[in-house]
């Protein structure tokens, strides 16, 4: 078979290592398997919705790429979000600088930037599966879905289910899931298919616009909207404005009385612009750790 190879570049600080830390350790990745030398993954590329497979490993400077058919810019693009790369980050640390308590964060994990979804439509799945769900049990449900109606592809000599594309599951039962959680999959399979679910489409919104219309989706409530703009699409400067356990975890690393209102949340959160999404993301990896990061509660 066919090897297509590419570079992708950093732009500002990243350590490839820290995110392959993260990935081993997140429980939507839980069924990969790890050397820790590398990334390998199927998914349905976001460009096309054909499934491809994907080898990261650290190059000079960034990464190096290997995939399993040719890559365009699509592909390109989608596995630079993956990792963040499609992001200057050479800003970021300066807002160490200005705010000491996250510049302790960033000095304690220099380079970790945000590891997101294959696609904002896997995102999306996920943030309905794993609802009054613990993660562990929703990501096998999700991996048994890959492997009953994904393709299979060979990376590196071993077999890695791909979730299945919208196209396949907008008709789809039997997943293993409530009626319910099936029939918002289904929707959500539709909206992926008329665009709404595509990385294009969503940071082509302002971060508000985009998190309101991500709310109007089947099954999609305030928690699951940011989970998919933020760690679907790669959004890197939006803030979930309504999301308790972030509050909590800010709270006690800035030292905020209990009854702060979500406003002054948001107003903290301004000082991160244009990286407020990396910057939330950085608090939810090393305050809690990633077992509670996607916990996504009931619509």
């Amino acid at each position: 078979m066919t090897t297509h190879r590419f570079v992708i570049d950093a732009e500002g600080p990243f350590d490839f290592g820290a995110a392959l830390r993260f990935v081993a350790d997140w429980p939507a990745t839980s069924a990969l398997p790890f050397d820790g030398r590398a990334l390998r993954f199927a998914y349905c590329a976001e460009s096309d919705w054909l499934p491809i497979g994907v080898t990261v490993t650290a190059a000079p400077g960034g990464v190096a790429v290997a995939t399993t058919r040719p890559a365009g810019p699509g592909v390109r693009g989608e596995v630079a979000r993956v990792l963040s790369l499609d992001v200057d980050g050479s800003g970021f640390a300066s807002l160490g600088e200005a705010d000491p308590v996250l510049g302790e964060l960033q000095r304690h994990n220099p380079g970790l930037r945000p590891v997101c979804f294959w696609s904002p439509w896997e995102a999306a799945c996920w943030a309905v599966i794993v609802q009054r769900s613990s993660m562990l049990v929703a990501s096998r449900i999700k991996q048994r879905i890959a492997e009953r109606y994904g393709a299979r592809v060979t990376v590196d000599g071993r077999e890695y289910p791909a979730f299945p594309p919208p196209v396949t599951l907008v008709e789809a039962g039997g997943l293993g899931l409530p009626a319910q959680k099936e029939e918002w999959l289904r929707g959500l399979a539709r909206a992926a298919l008329d665009g709404v679910l595509t990385t294009e489409h969503l940071r082509a919104l302002a971060p508000e616009e985009a998190l309101a219309e991500l709310r109007a989706l089947p099954g999609v409530g305030p928690f699951s909207a940011g989970l998919i703009l933020i760690r679907g699409a790669g959004a890197p400067d939006a803030f979930p404005g309504d999301e308790p356990r972030l509050f909590a975890i800010l709270r006690e690393a800035y030292g905020l009385p209990r009854d702060t209102p979500p406003a002054a949340y948001r107003r903290l959160a301004e000082a991160w612009r244009p990286y407020r999404s990396w910057a939330s993301f950085l608090f939810r990896a090393t305050a809690y750790g990633v077992a509670d990061e996607e916990r996504a509660p009931s619509r």
